[in-house]
């Protein structure tokens, strides 16, 4: 077991915070729940030009460290000018560790990238992809914070990573201009849930550093068919 991932690791989560300062809120998690009807027009996810951002980190929120994920393919539907249904993959393979965020001289970033994809964490051999249905879109309630600036309305949705589906609930910002639509949201997952539990063990003194928190951000852009 590799030194450098216990100490350097923070996990995968998305964007923003310093020491012990998570700027997004915990999502909701549930278990797997039937997904939407596409219903409406279809609007192609734009790969190019969406993205996964994560941040994850040591206990207490020191150590940050953060990077990117490629969306792949997707799709959203809008129906009566509001989002309906979506779906997007996440290529797991793409899996990217900012050098900016390893700063330690006996650090090196691509060493913390590897570990990220071998077995311990998200294992990409074996599941190359993650998925994101959408389950339920609503208004989002007064009082929200910590999430995306904007945010309007409240998505569940069913992710998928390493082959085990929990439901996640989240603030978001949903957009829809003419032929584009969007979707923005922040919000943070237990790592755990997902069985990803390397360095969670609090009886081995030598995990207990990793925190099981992921922040992440999610920016999908889609085009009109």
């Amino acid at each position: 077991m590799k030194k450098f991932g216990v100490i350097a690791l923070a996990g995968l989560g998305l964007l923003l915070s310093s020491c012990g300062d998570k700027k997004a809120e915990n999502a909701t998690t549930s278990q797997e729940q039937t997904v939407a009807e596409k219903s409406g027009d279809v609007f192609a996810v734009d790969a190019a030009a969406s993205k996964v951002d994560w941040k994850a980190f040591h206990k207490g929120g020191f150590a940050p460290r953060w990077g990117t994920l490629n969306v792949s393919t997707g799709e959203l539907t809008v129906a009566e000018n509001n989002l309906a249904s979506g779906e997007f993959v996440i290529d797991m393979k793409s899996l990217k560790v900012d050098p900016a965020s390893v700063t330690e001289k006996d650090k090196k970033y691509t060493e913390l990238e590897a570990h990220l994809k071998n077995a311990d964490f998200f294992d990409v051999e074996k599941f190359p992809t993650a998925d994101f249905k959408i389950t339920k879109v609503e208004d989002l309630a007064a009082g929200a914070t910590k999430a995306v600036e904007g945010a309007n309305k409240t998505i569940s949705g069913n992710l998928t990573l390493l082959g085990k589906t929990m439901n996640v609930t989240f603030p978001a910002k949903v957009e829809i201009v003419e032929n584009s639509a969007s979707l923005k949201a922040m919000f943070t997952v237990n790592r755990a849930d997902w069985g990803i539990k390397f360095g969670t063990d609090e009886t081995d003194p030598a995990e207990w550093m990793i925190s099981k928190d992921i922040e992440i951000n999610v920016d999908v852009k889609a085009g009109k068919k």
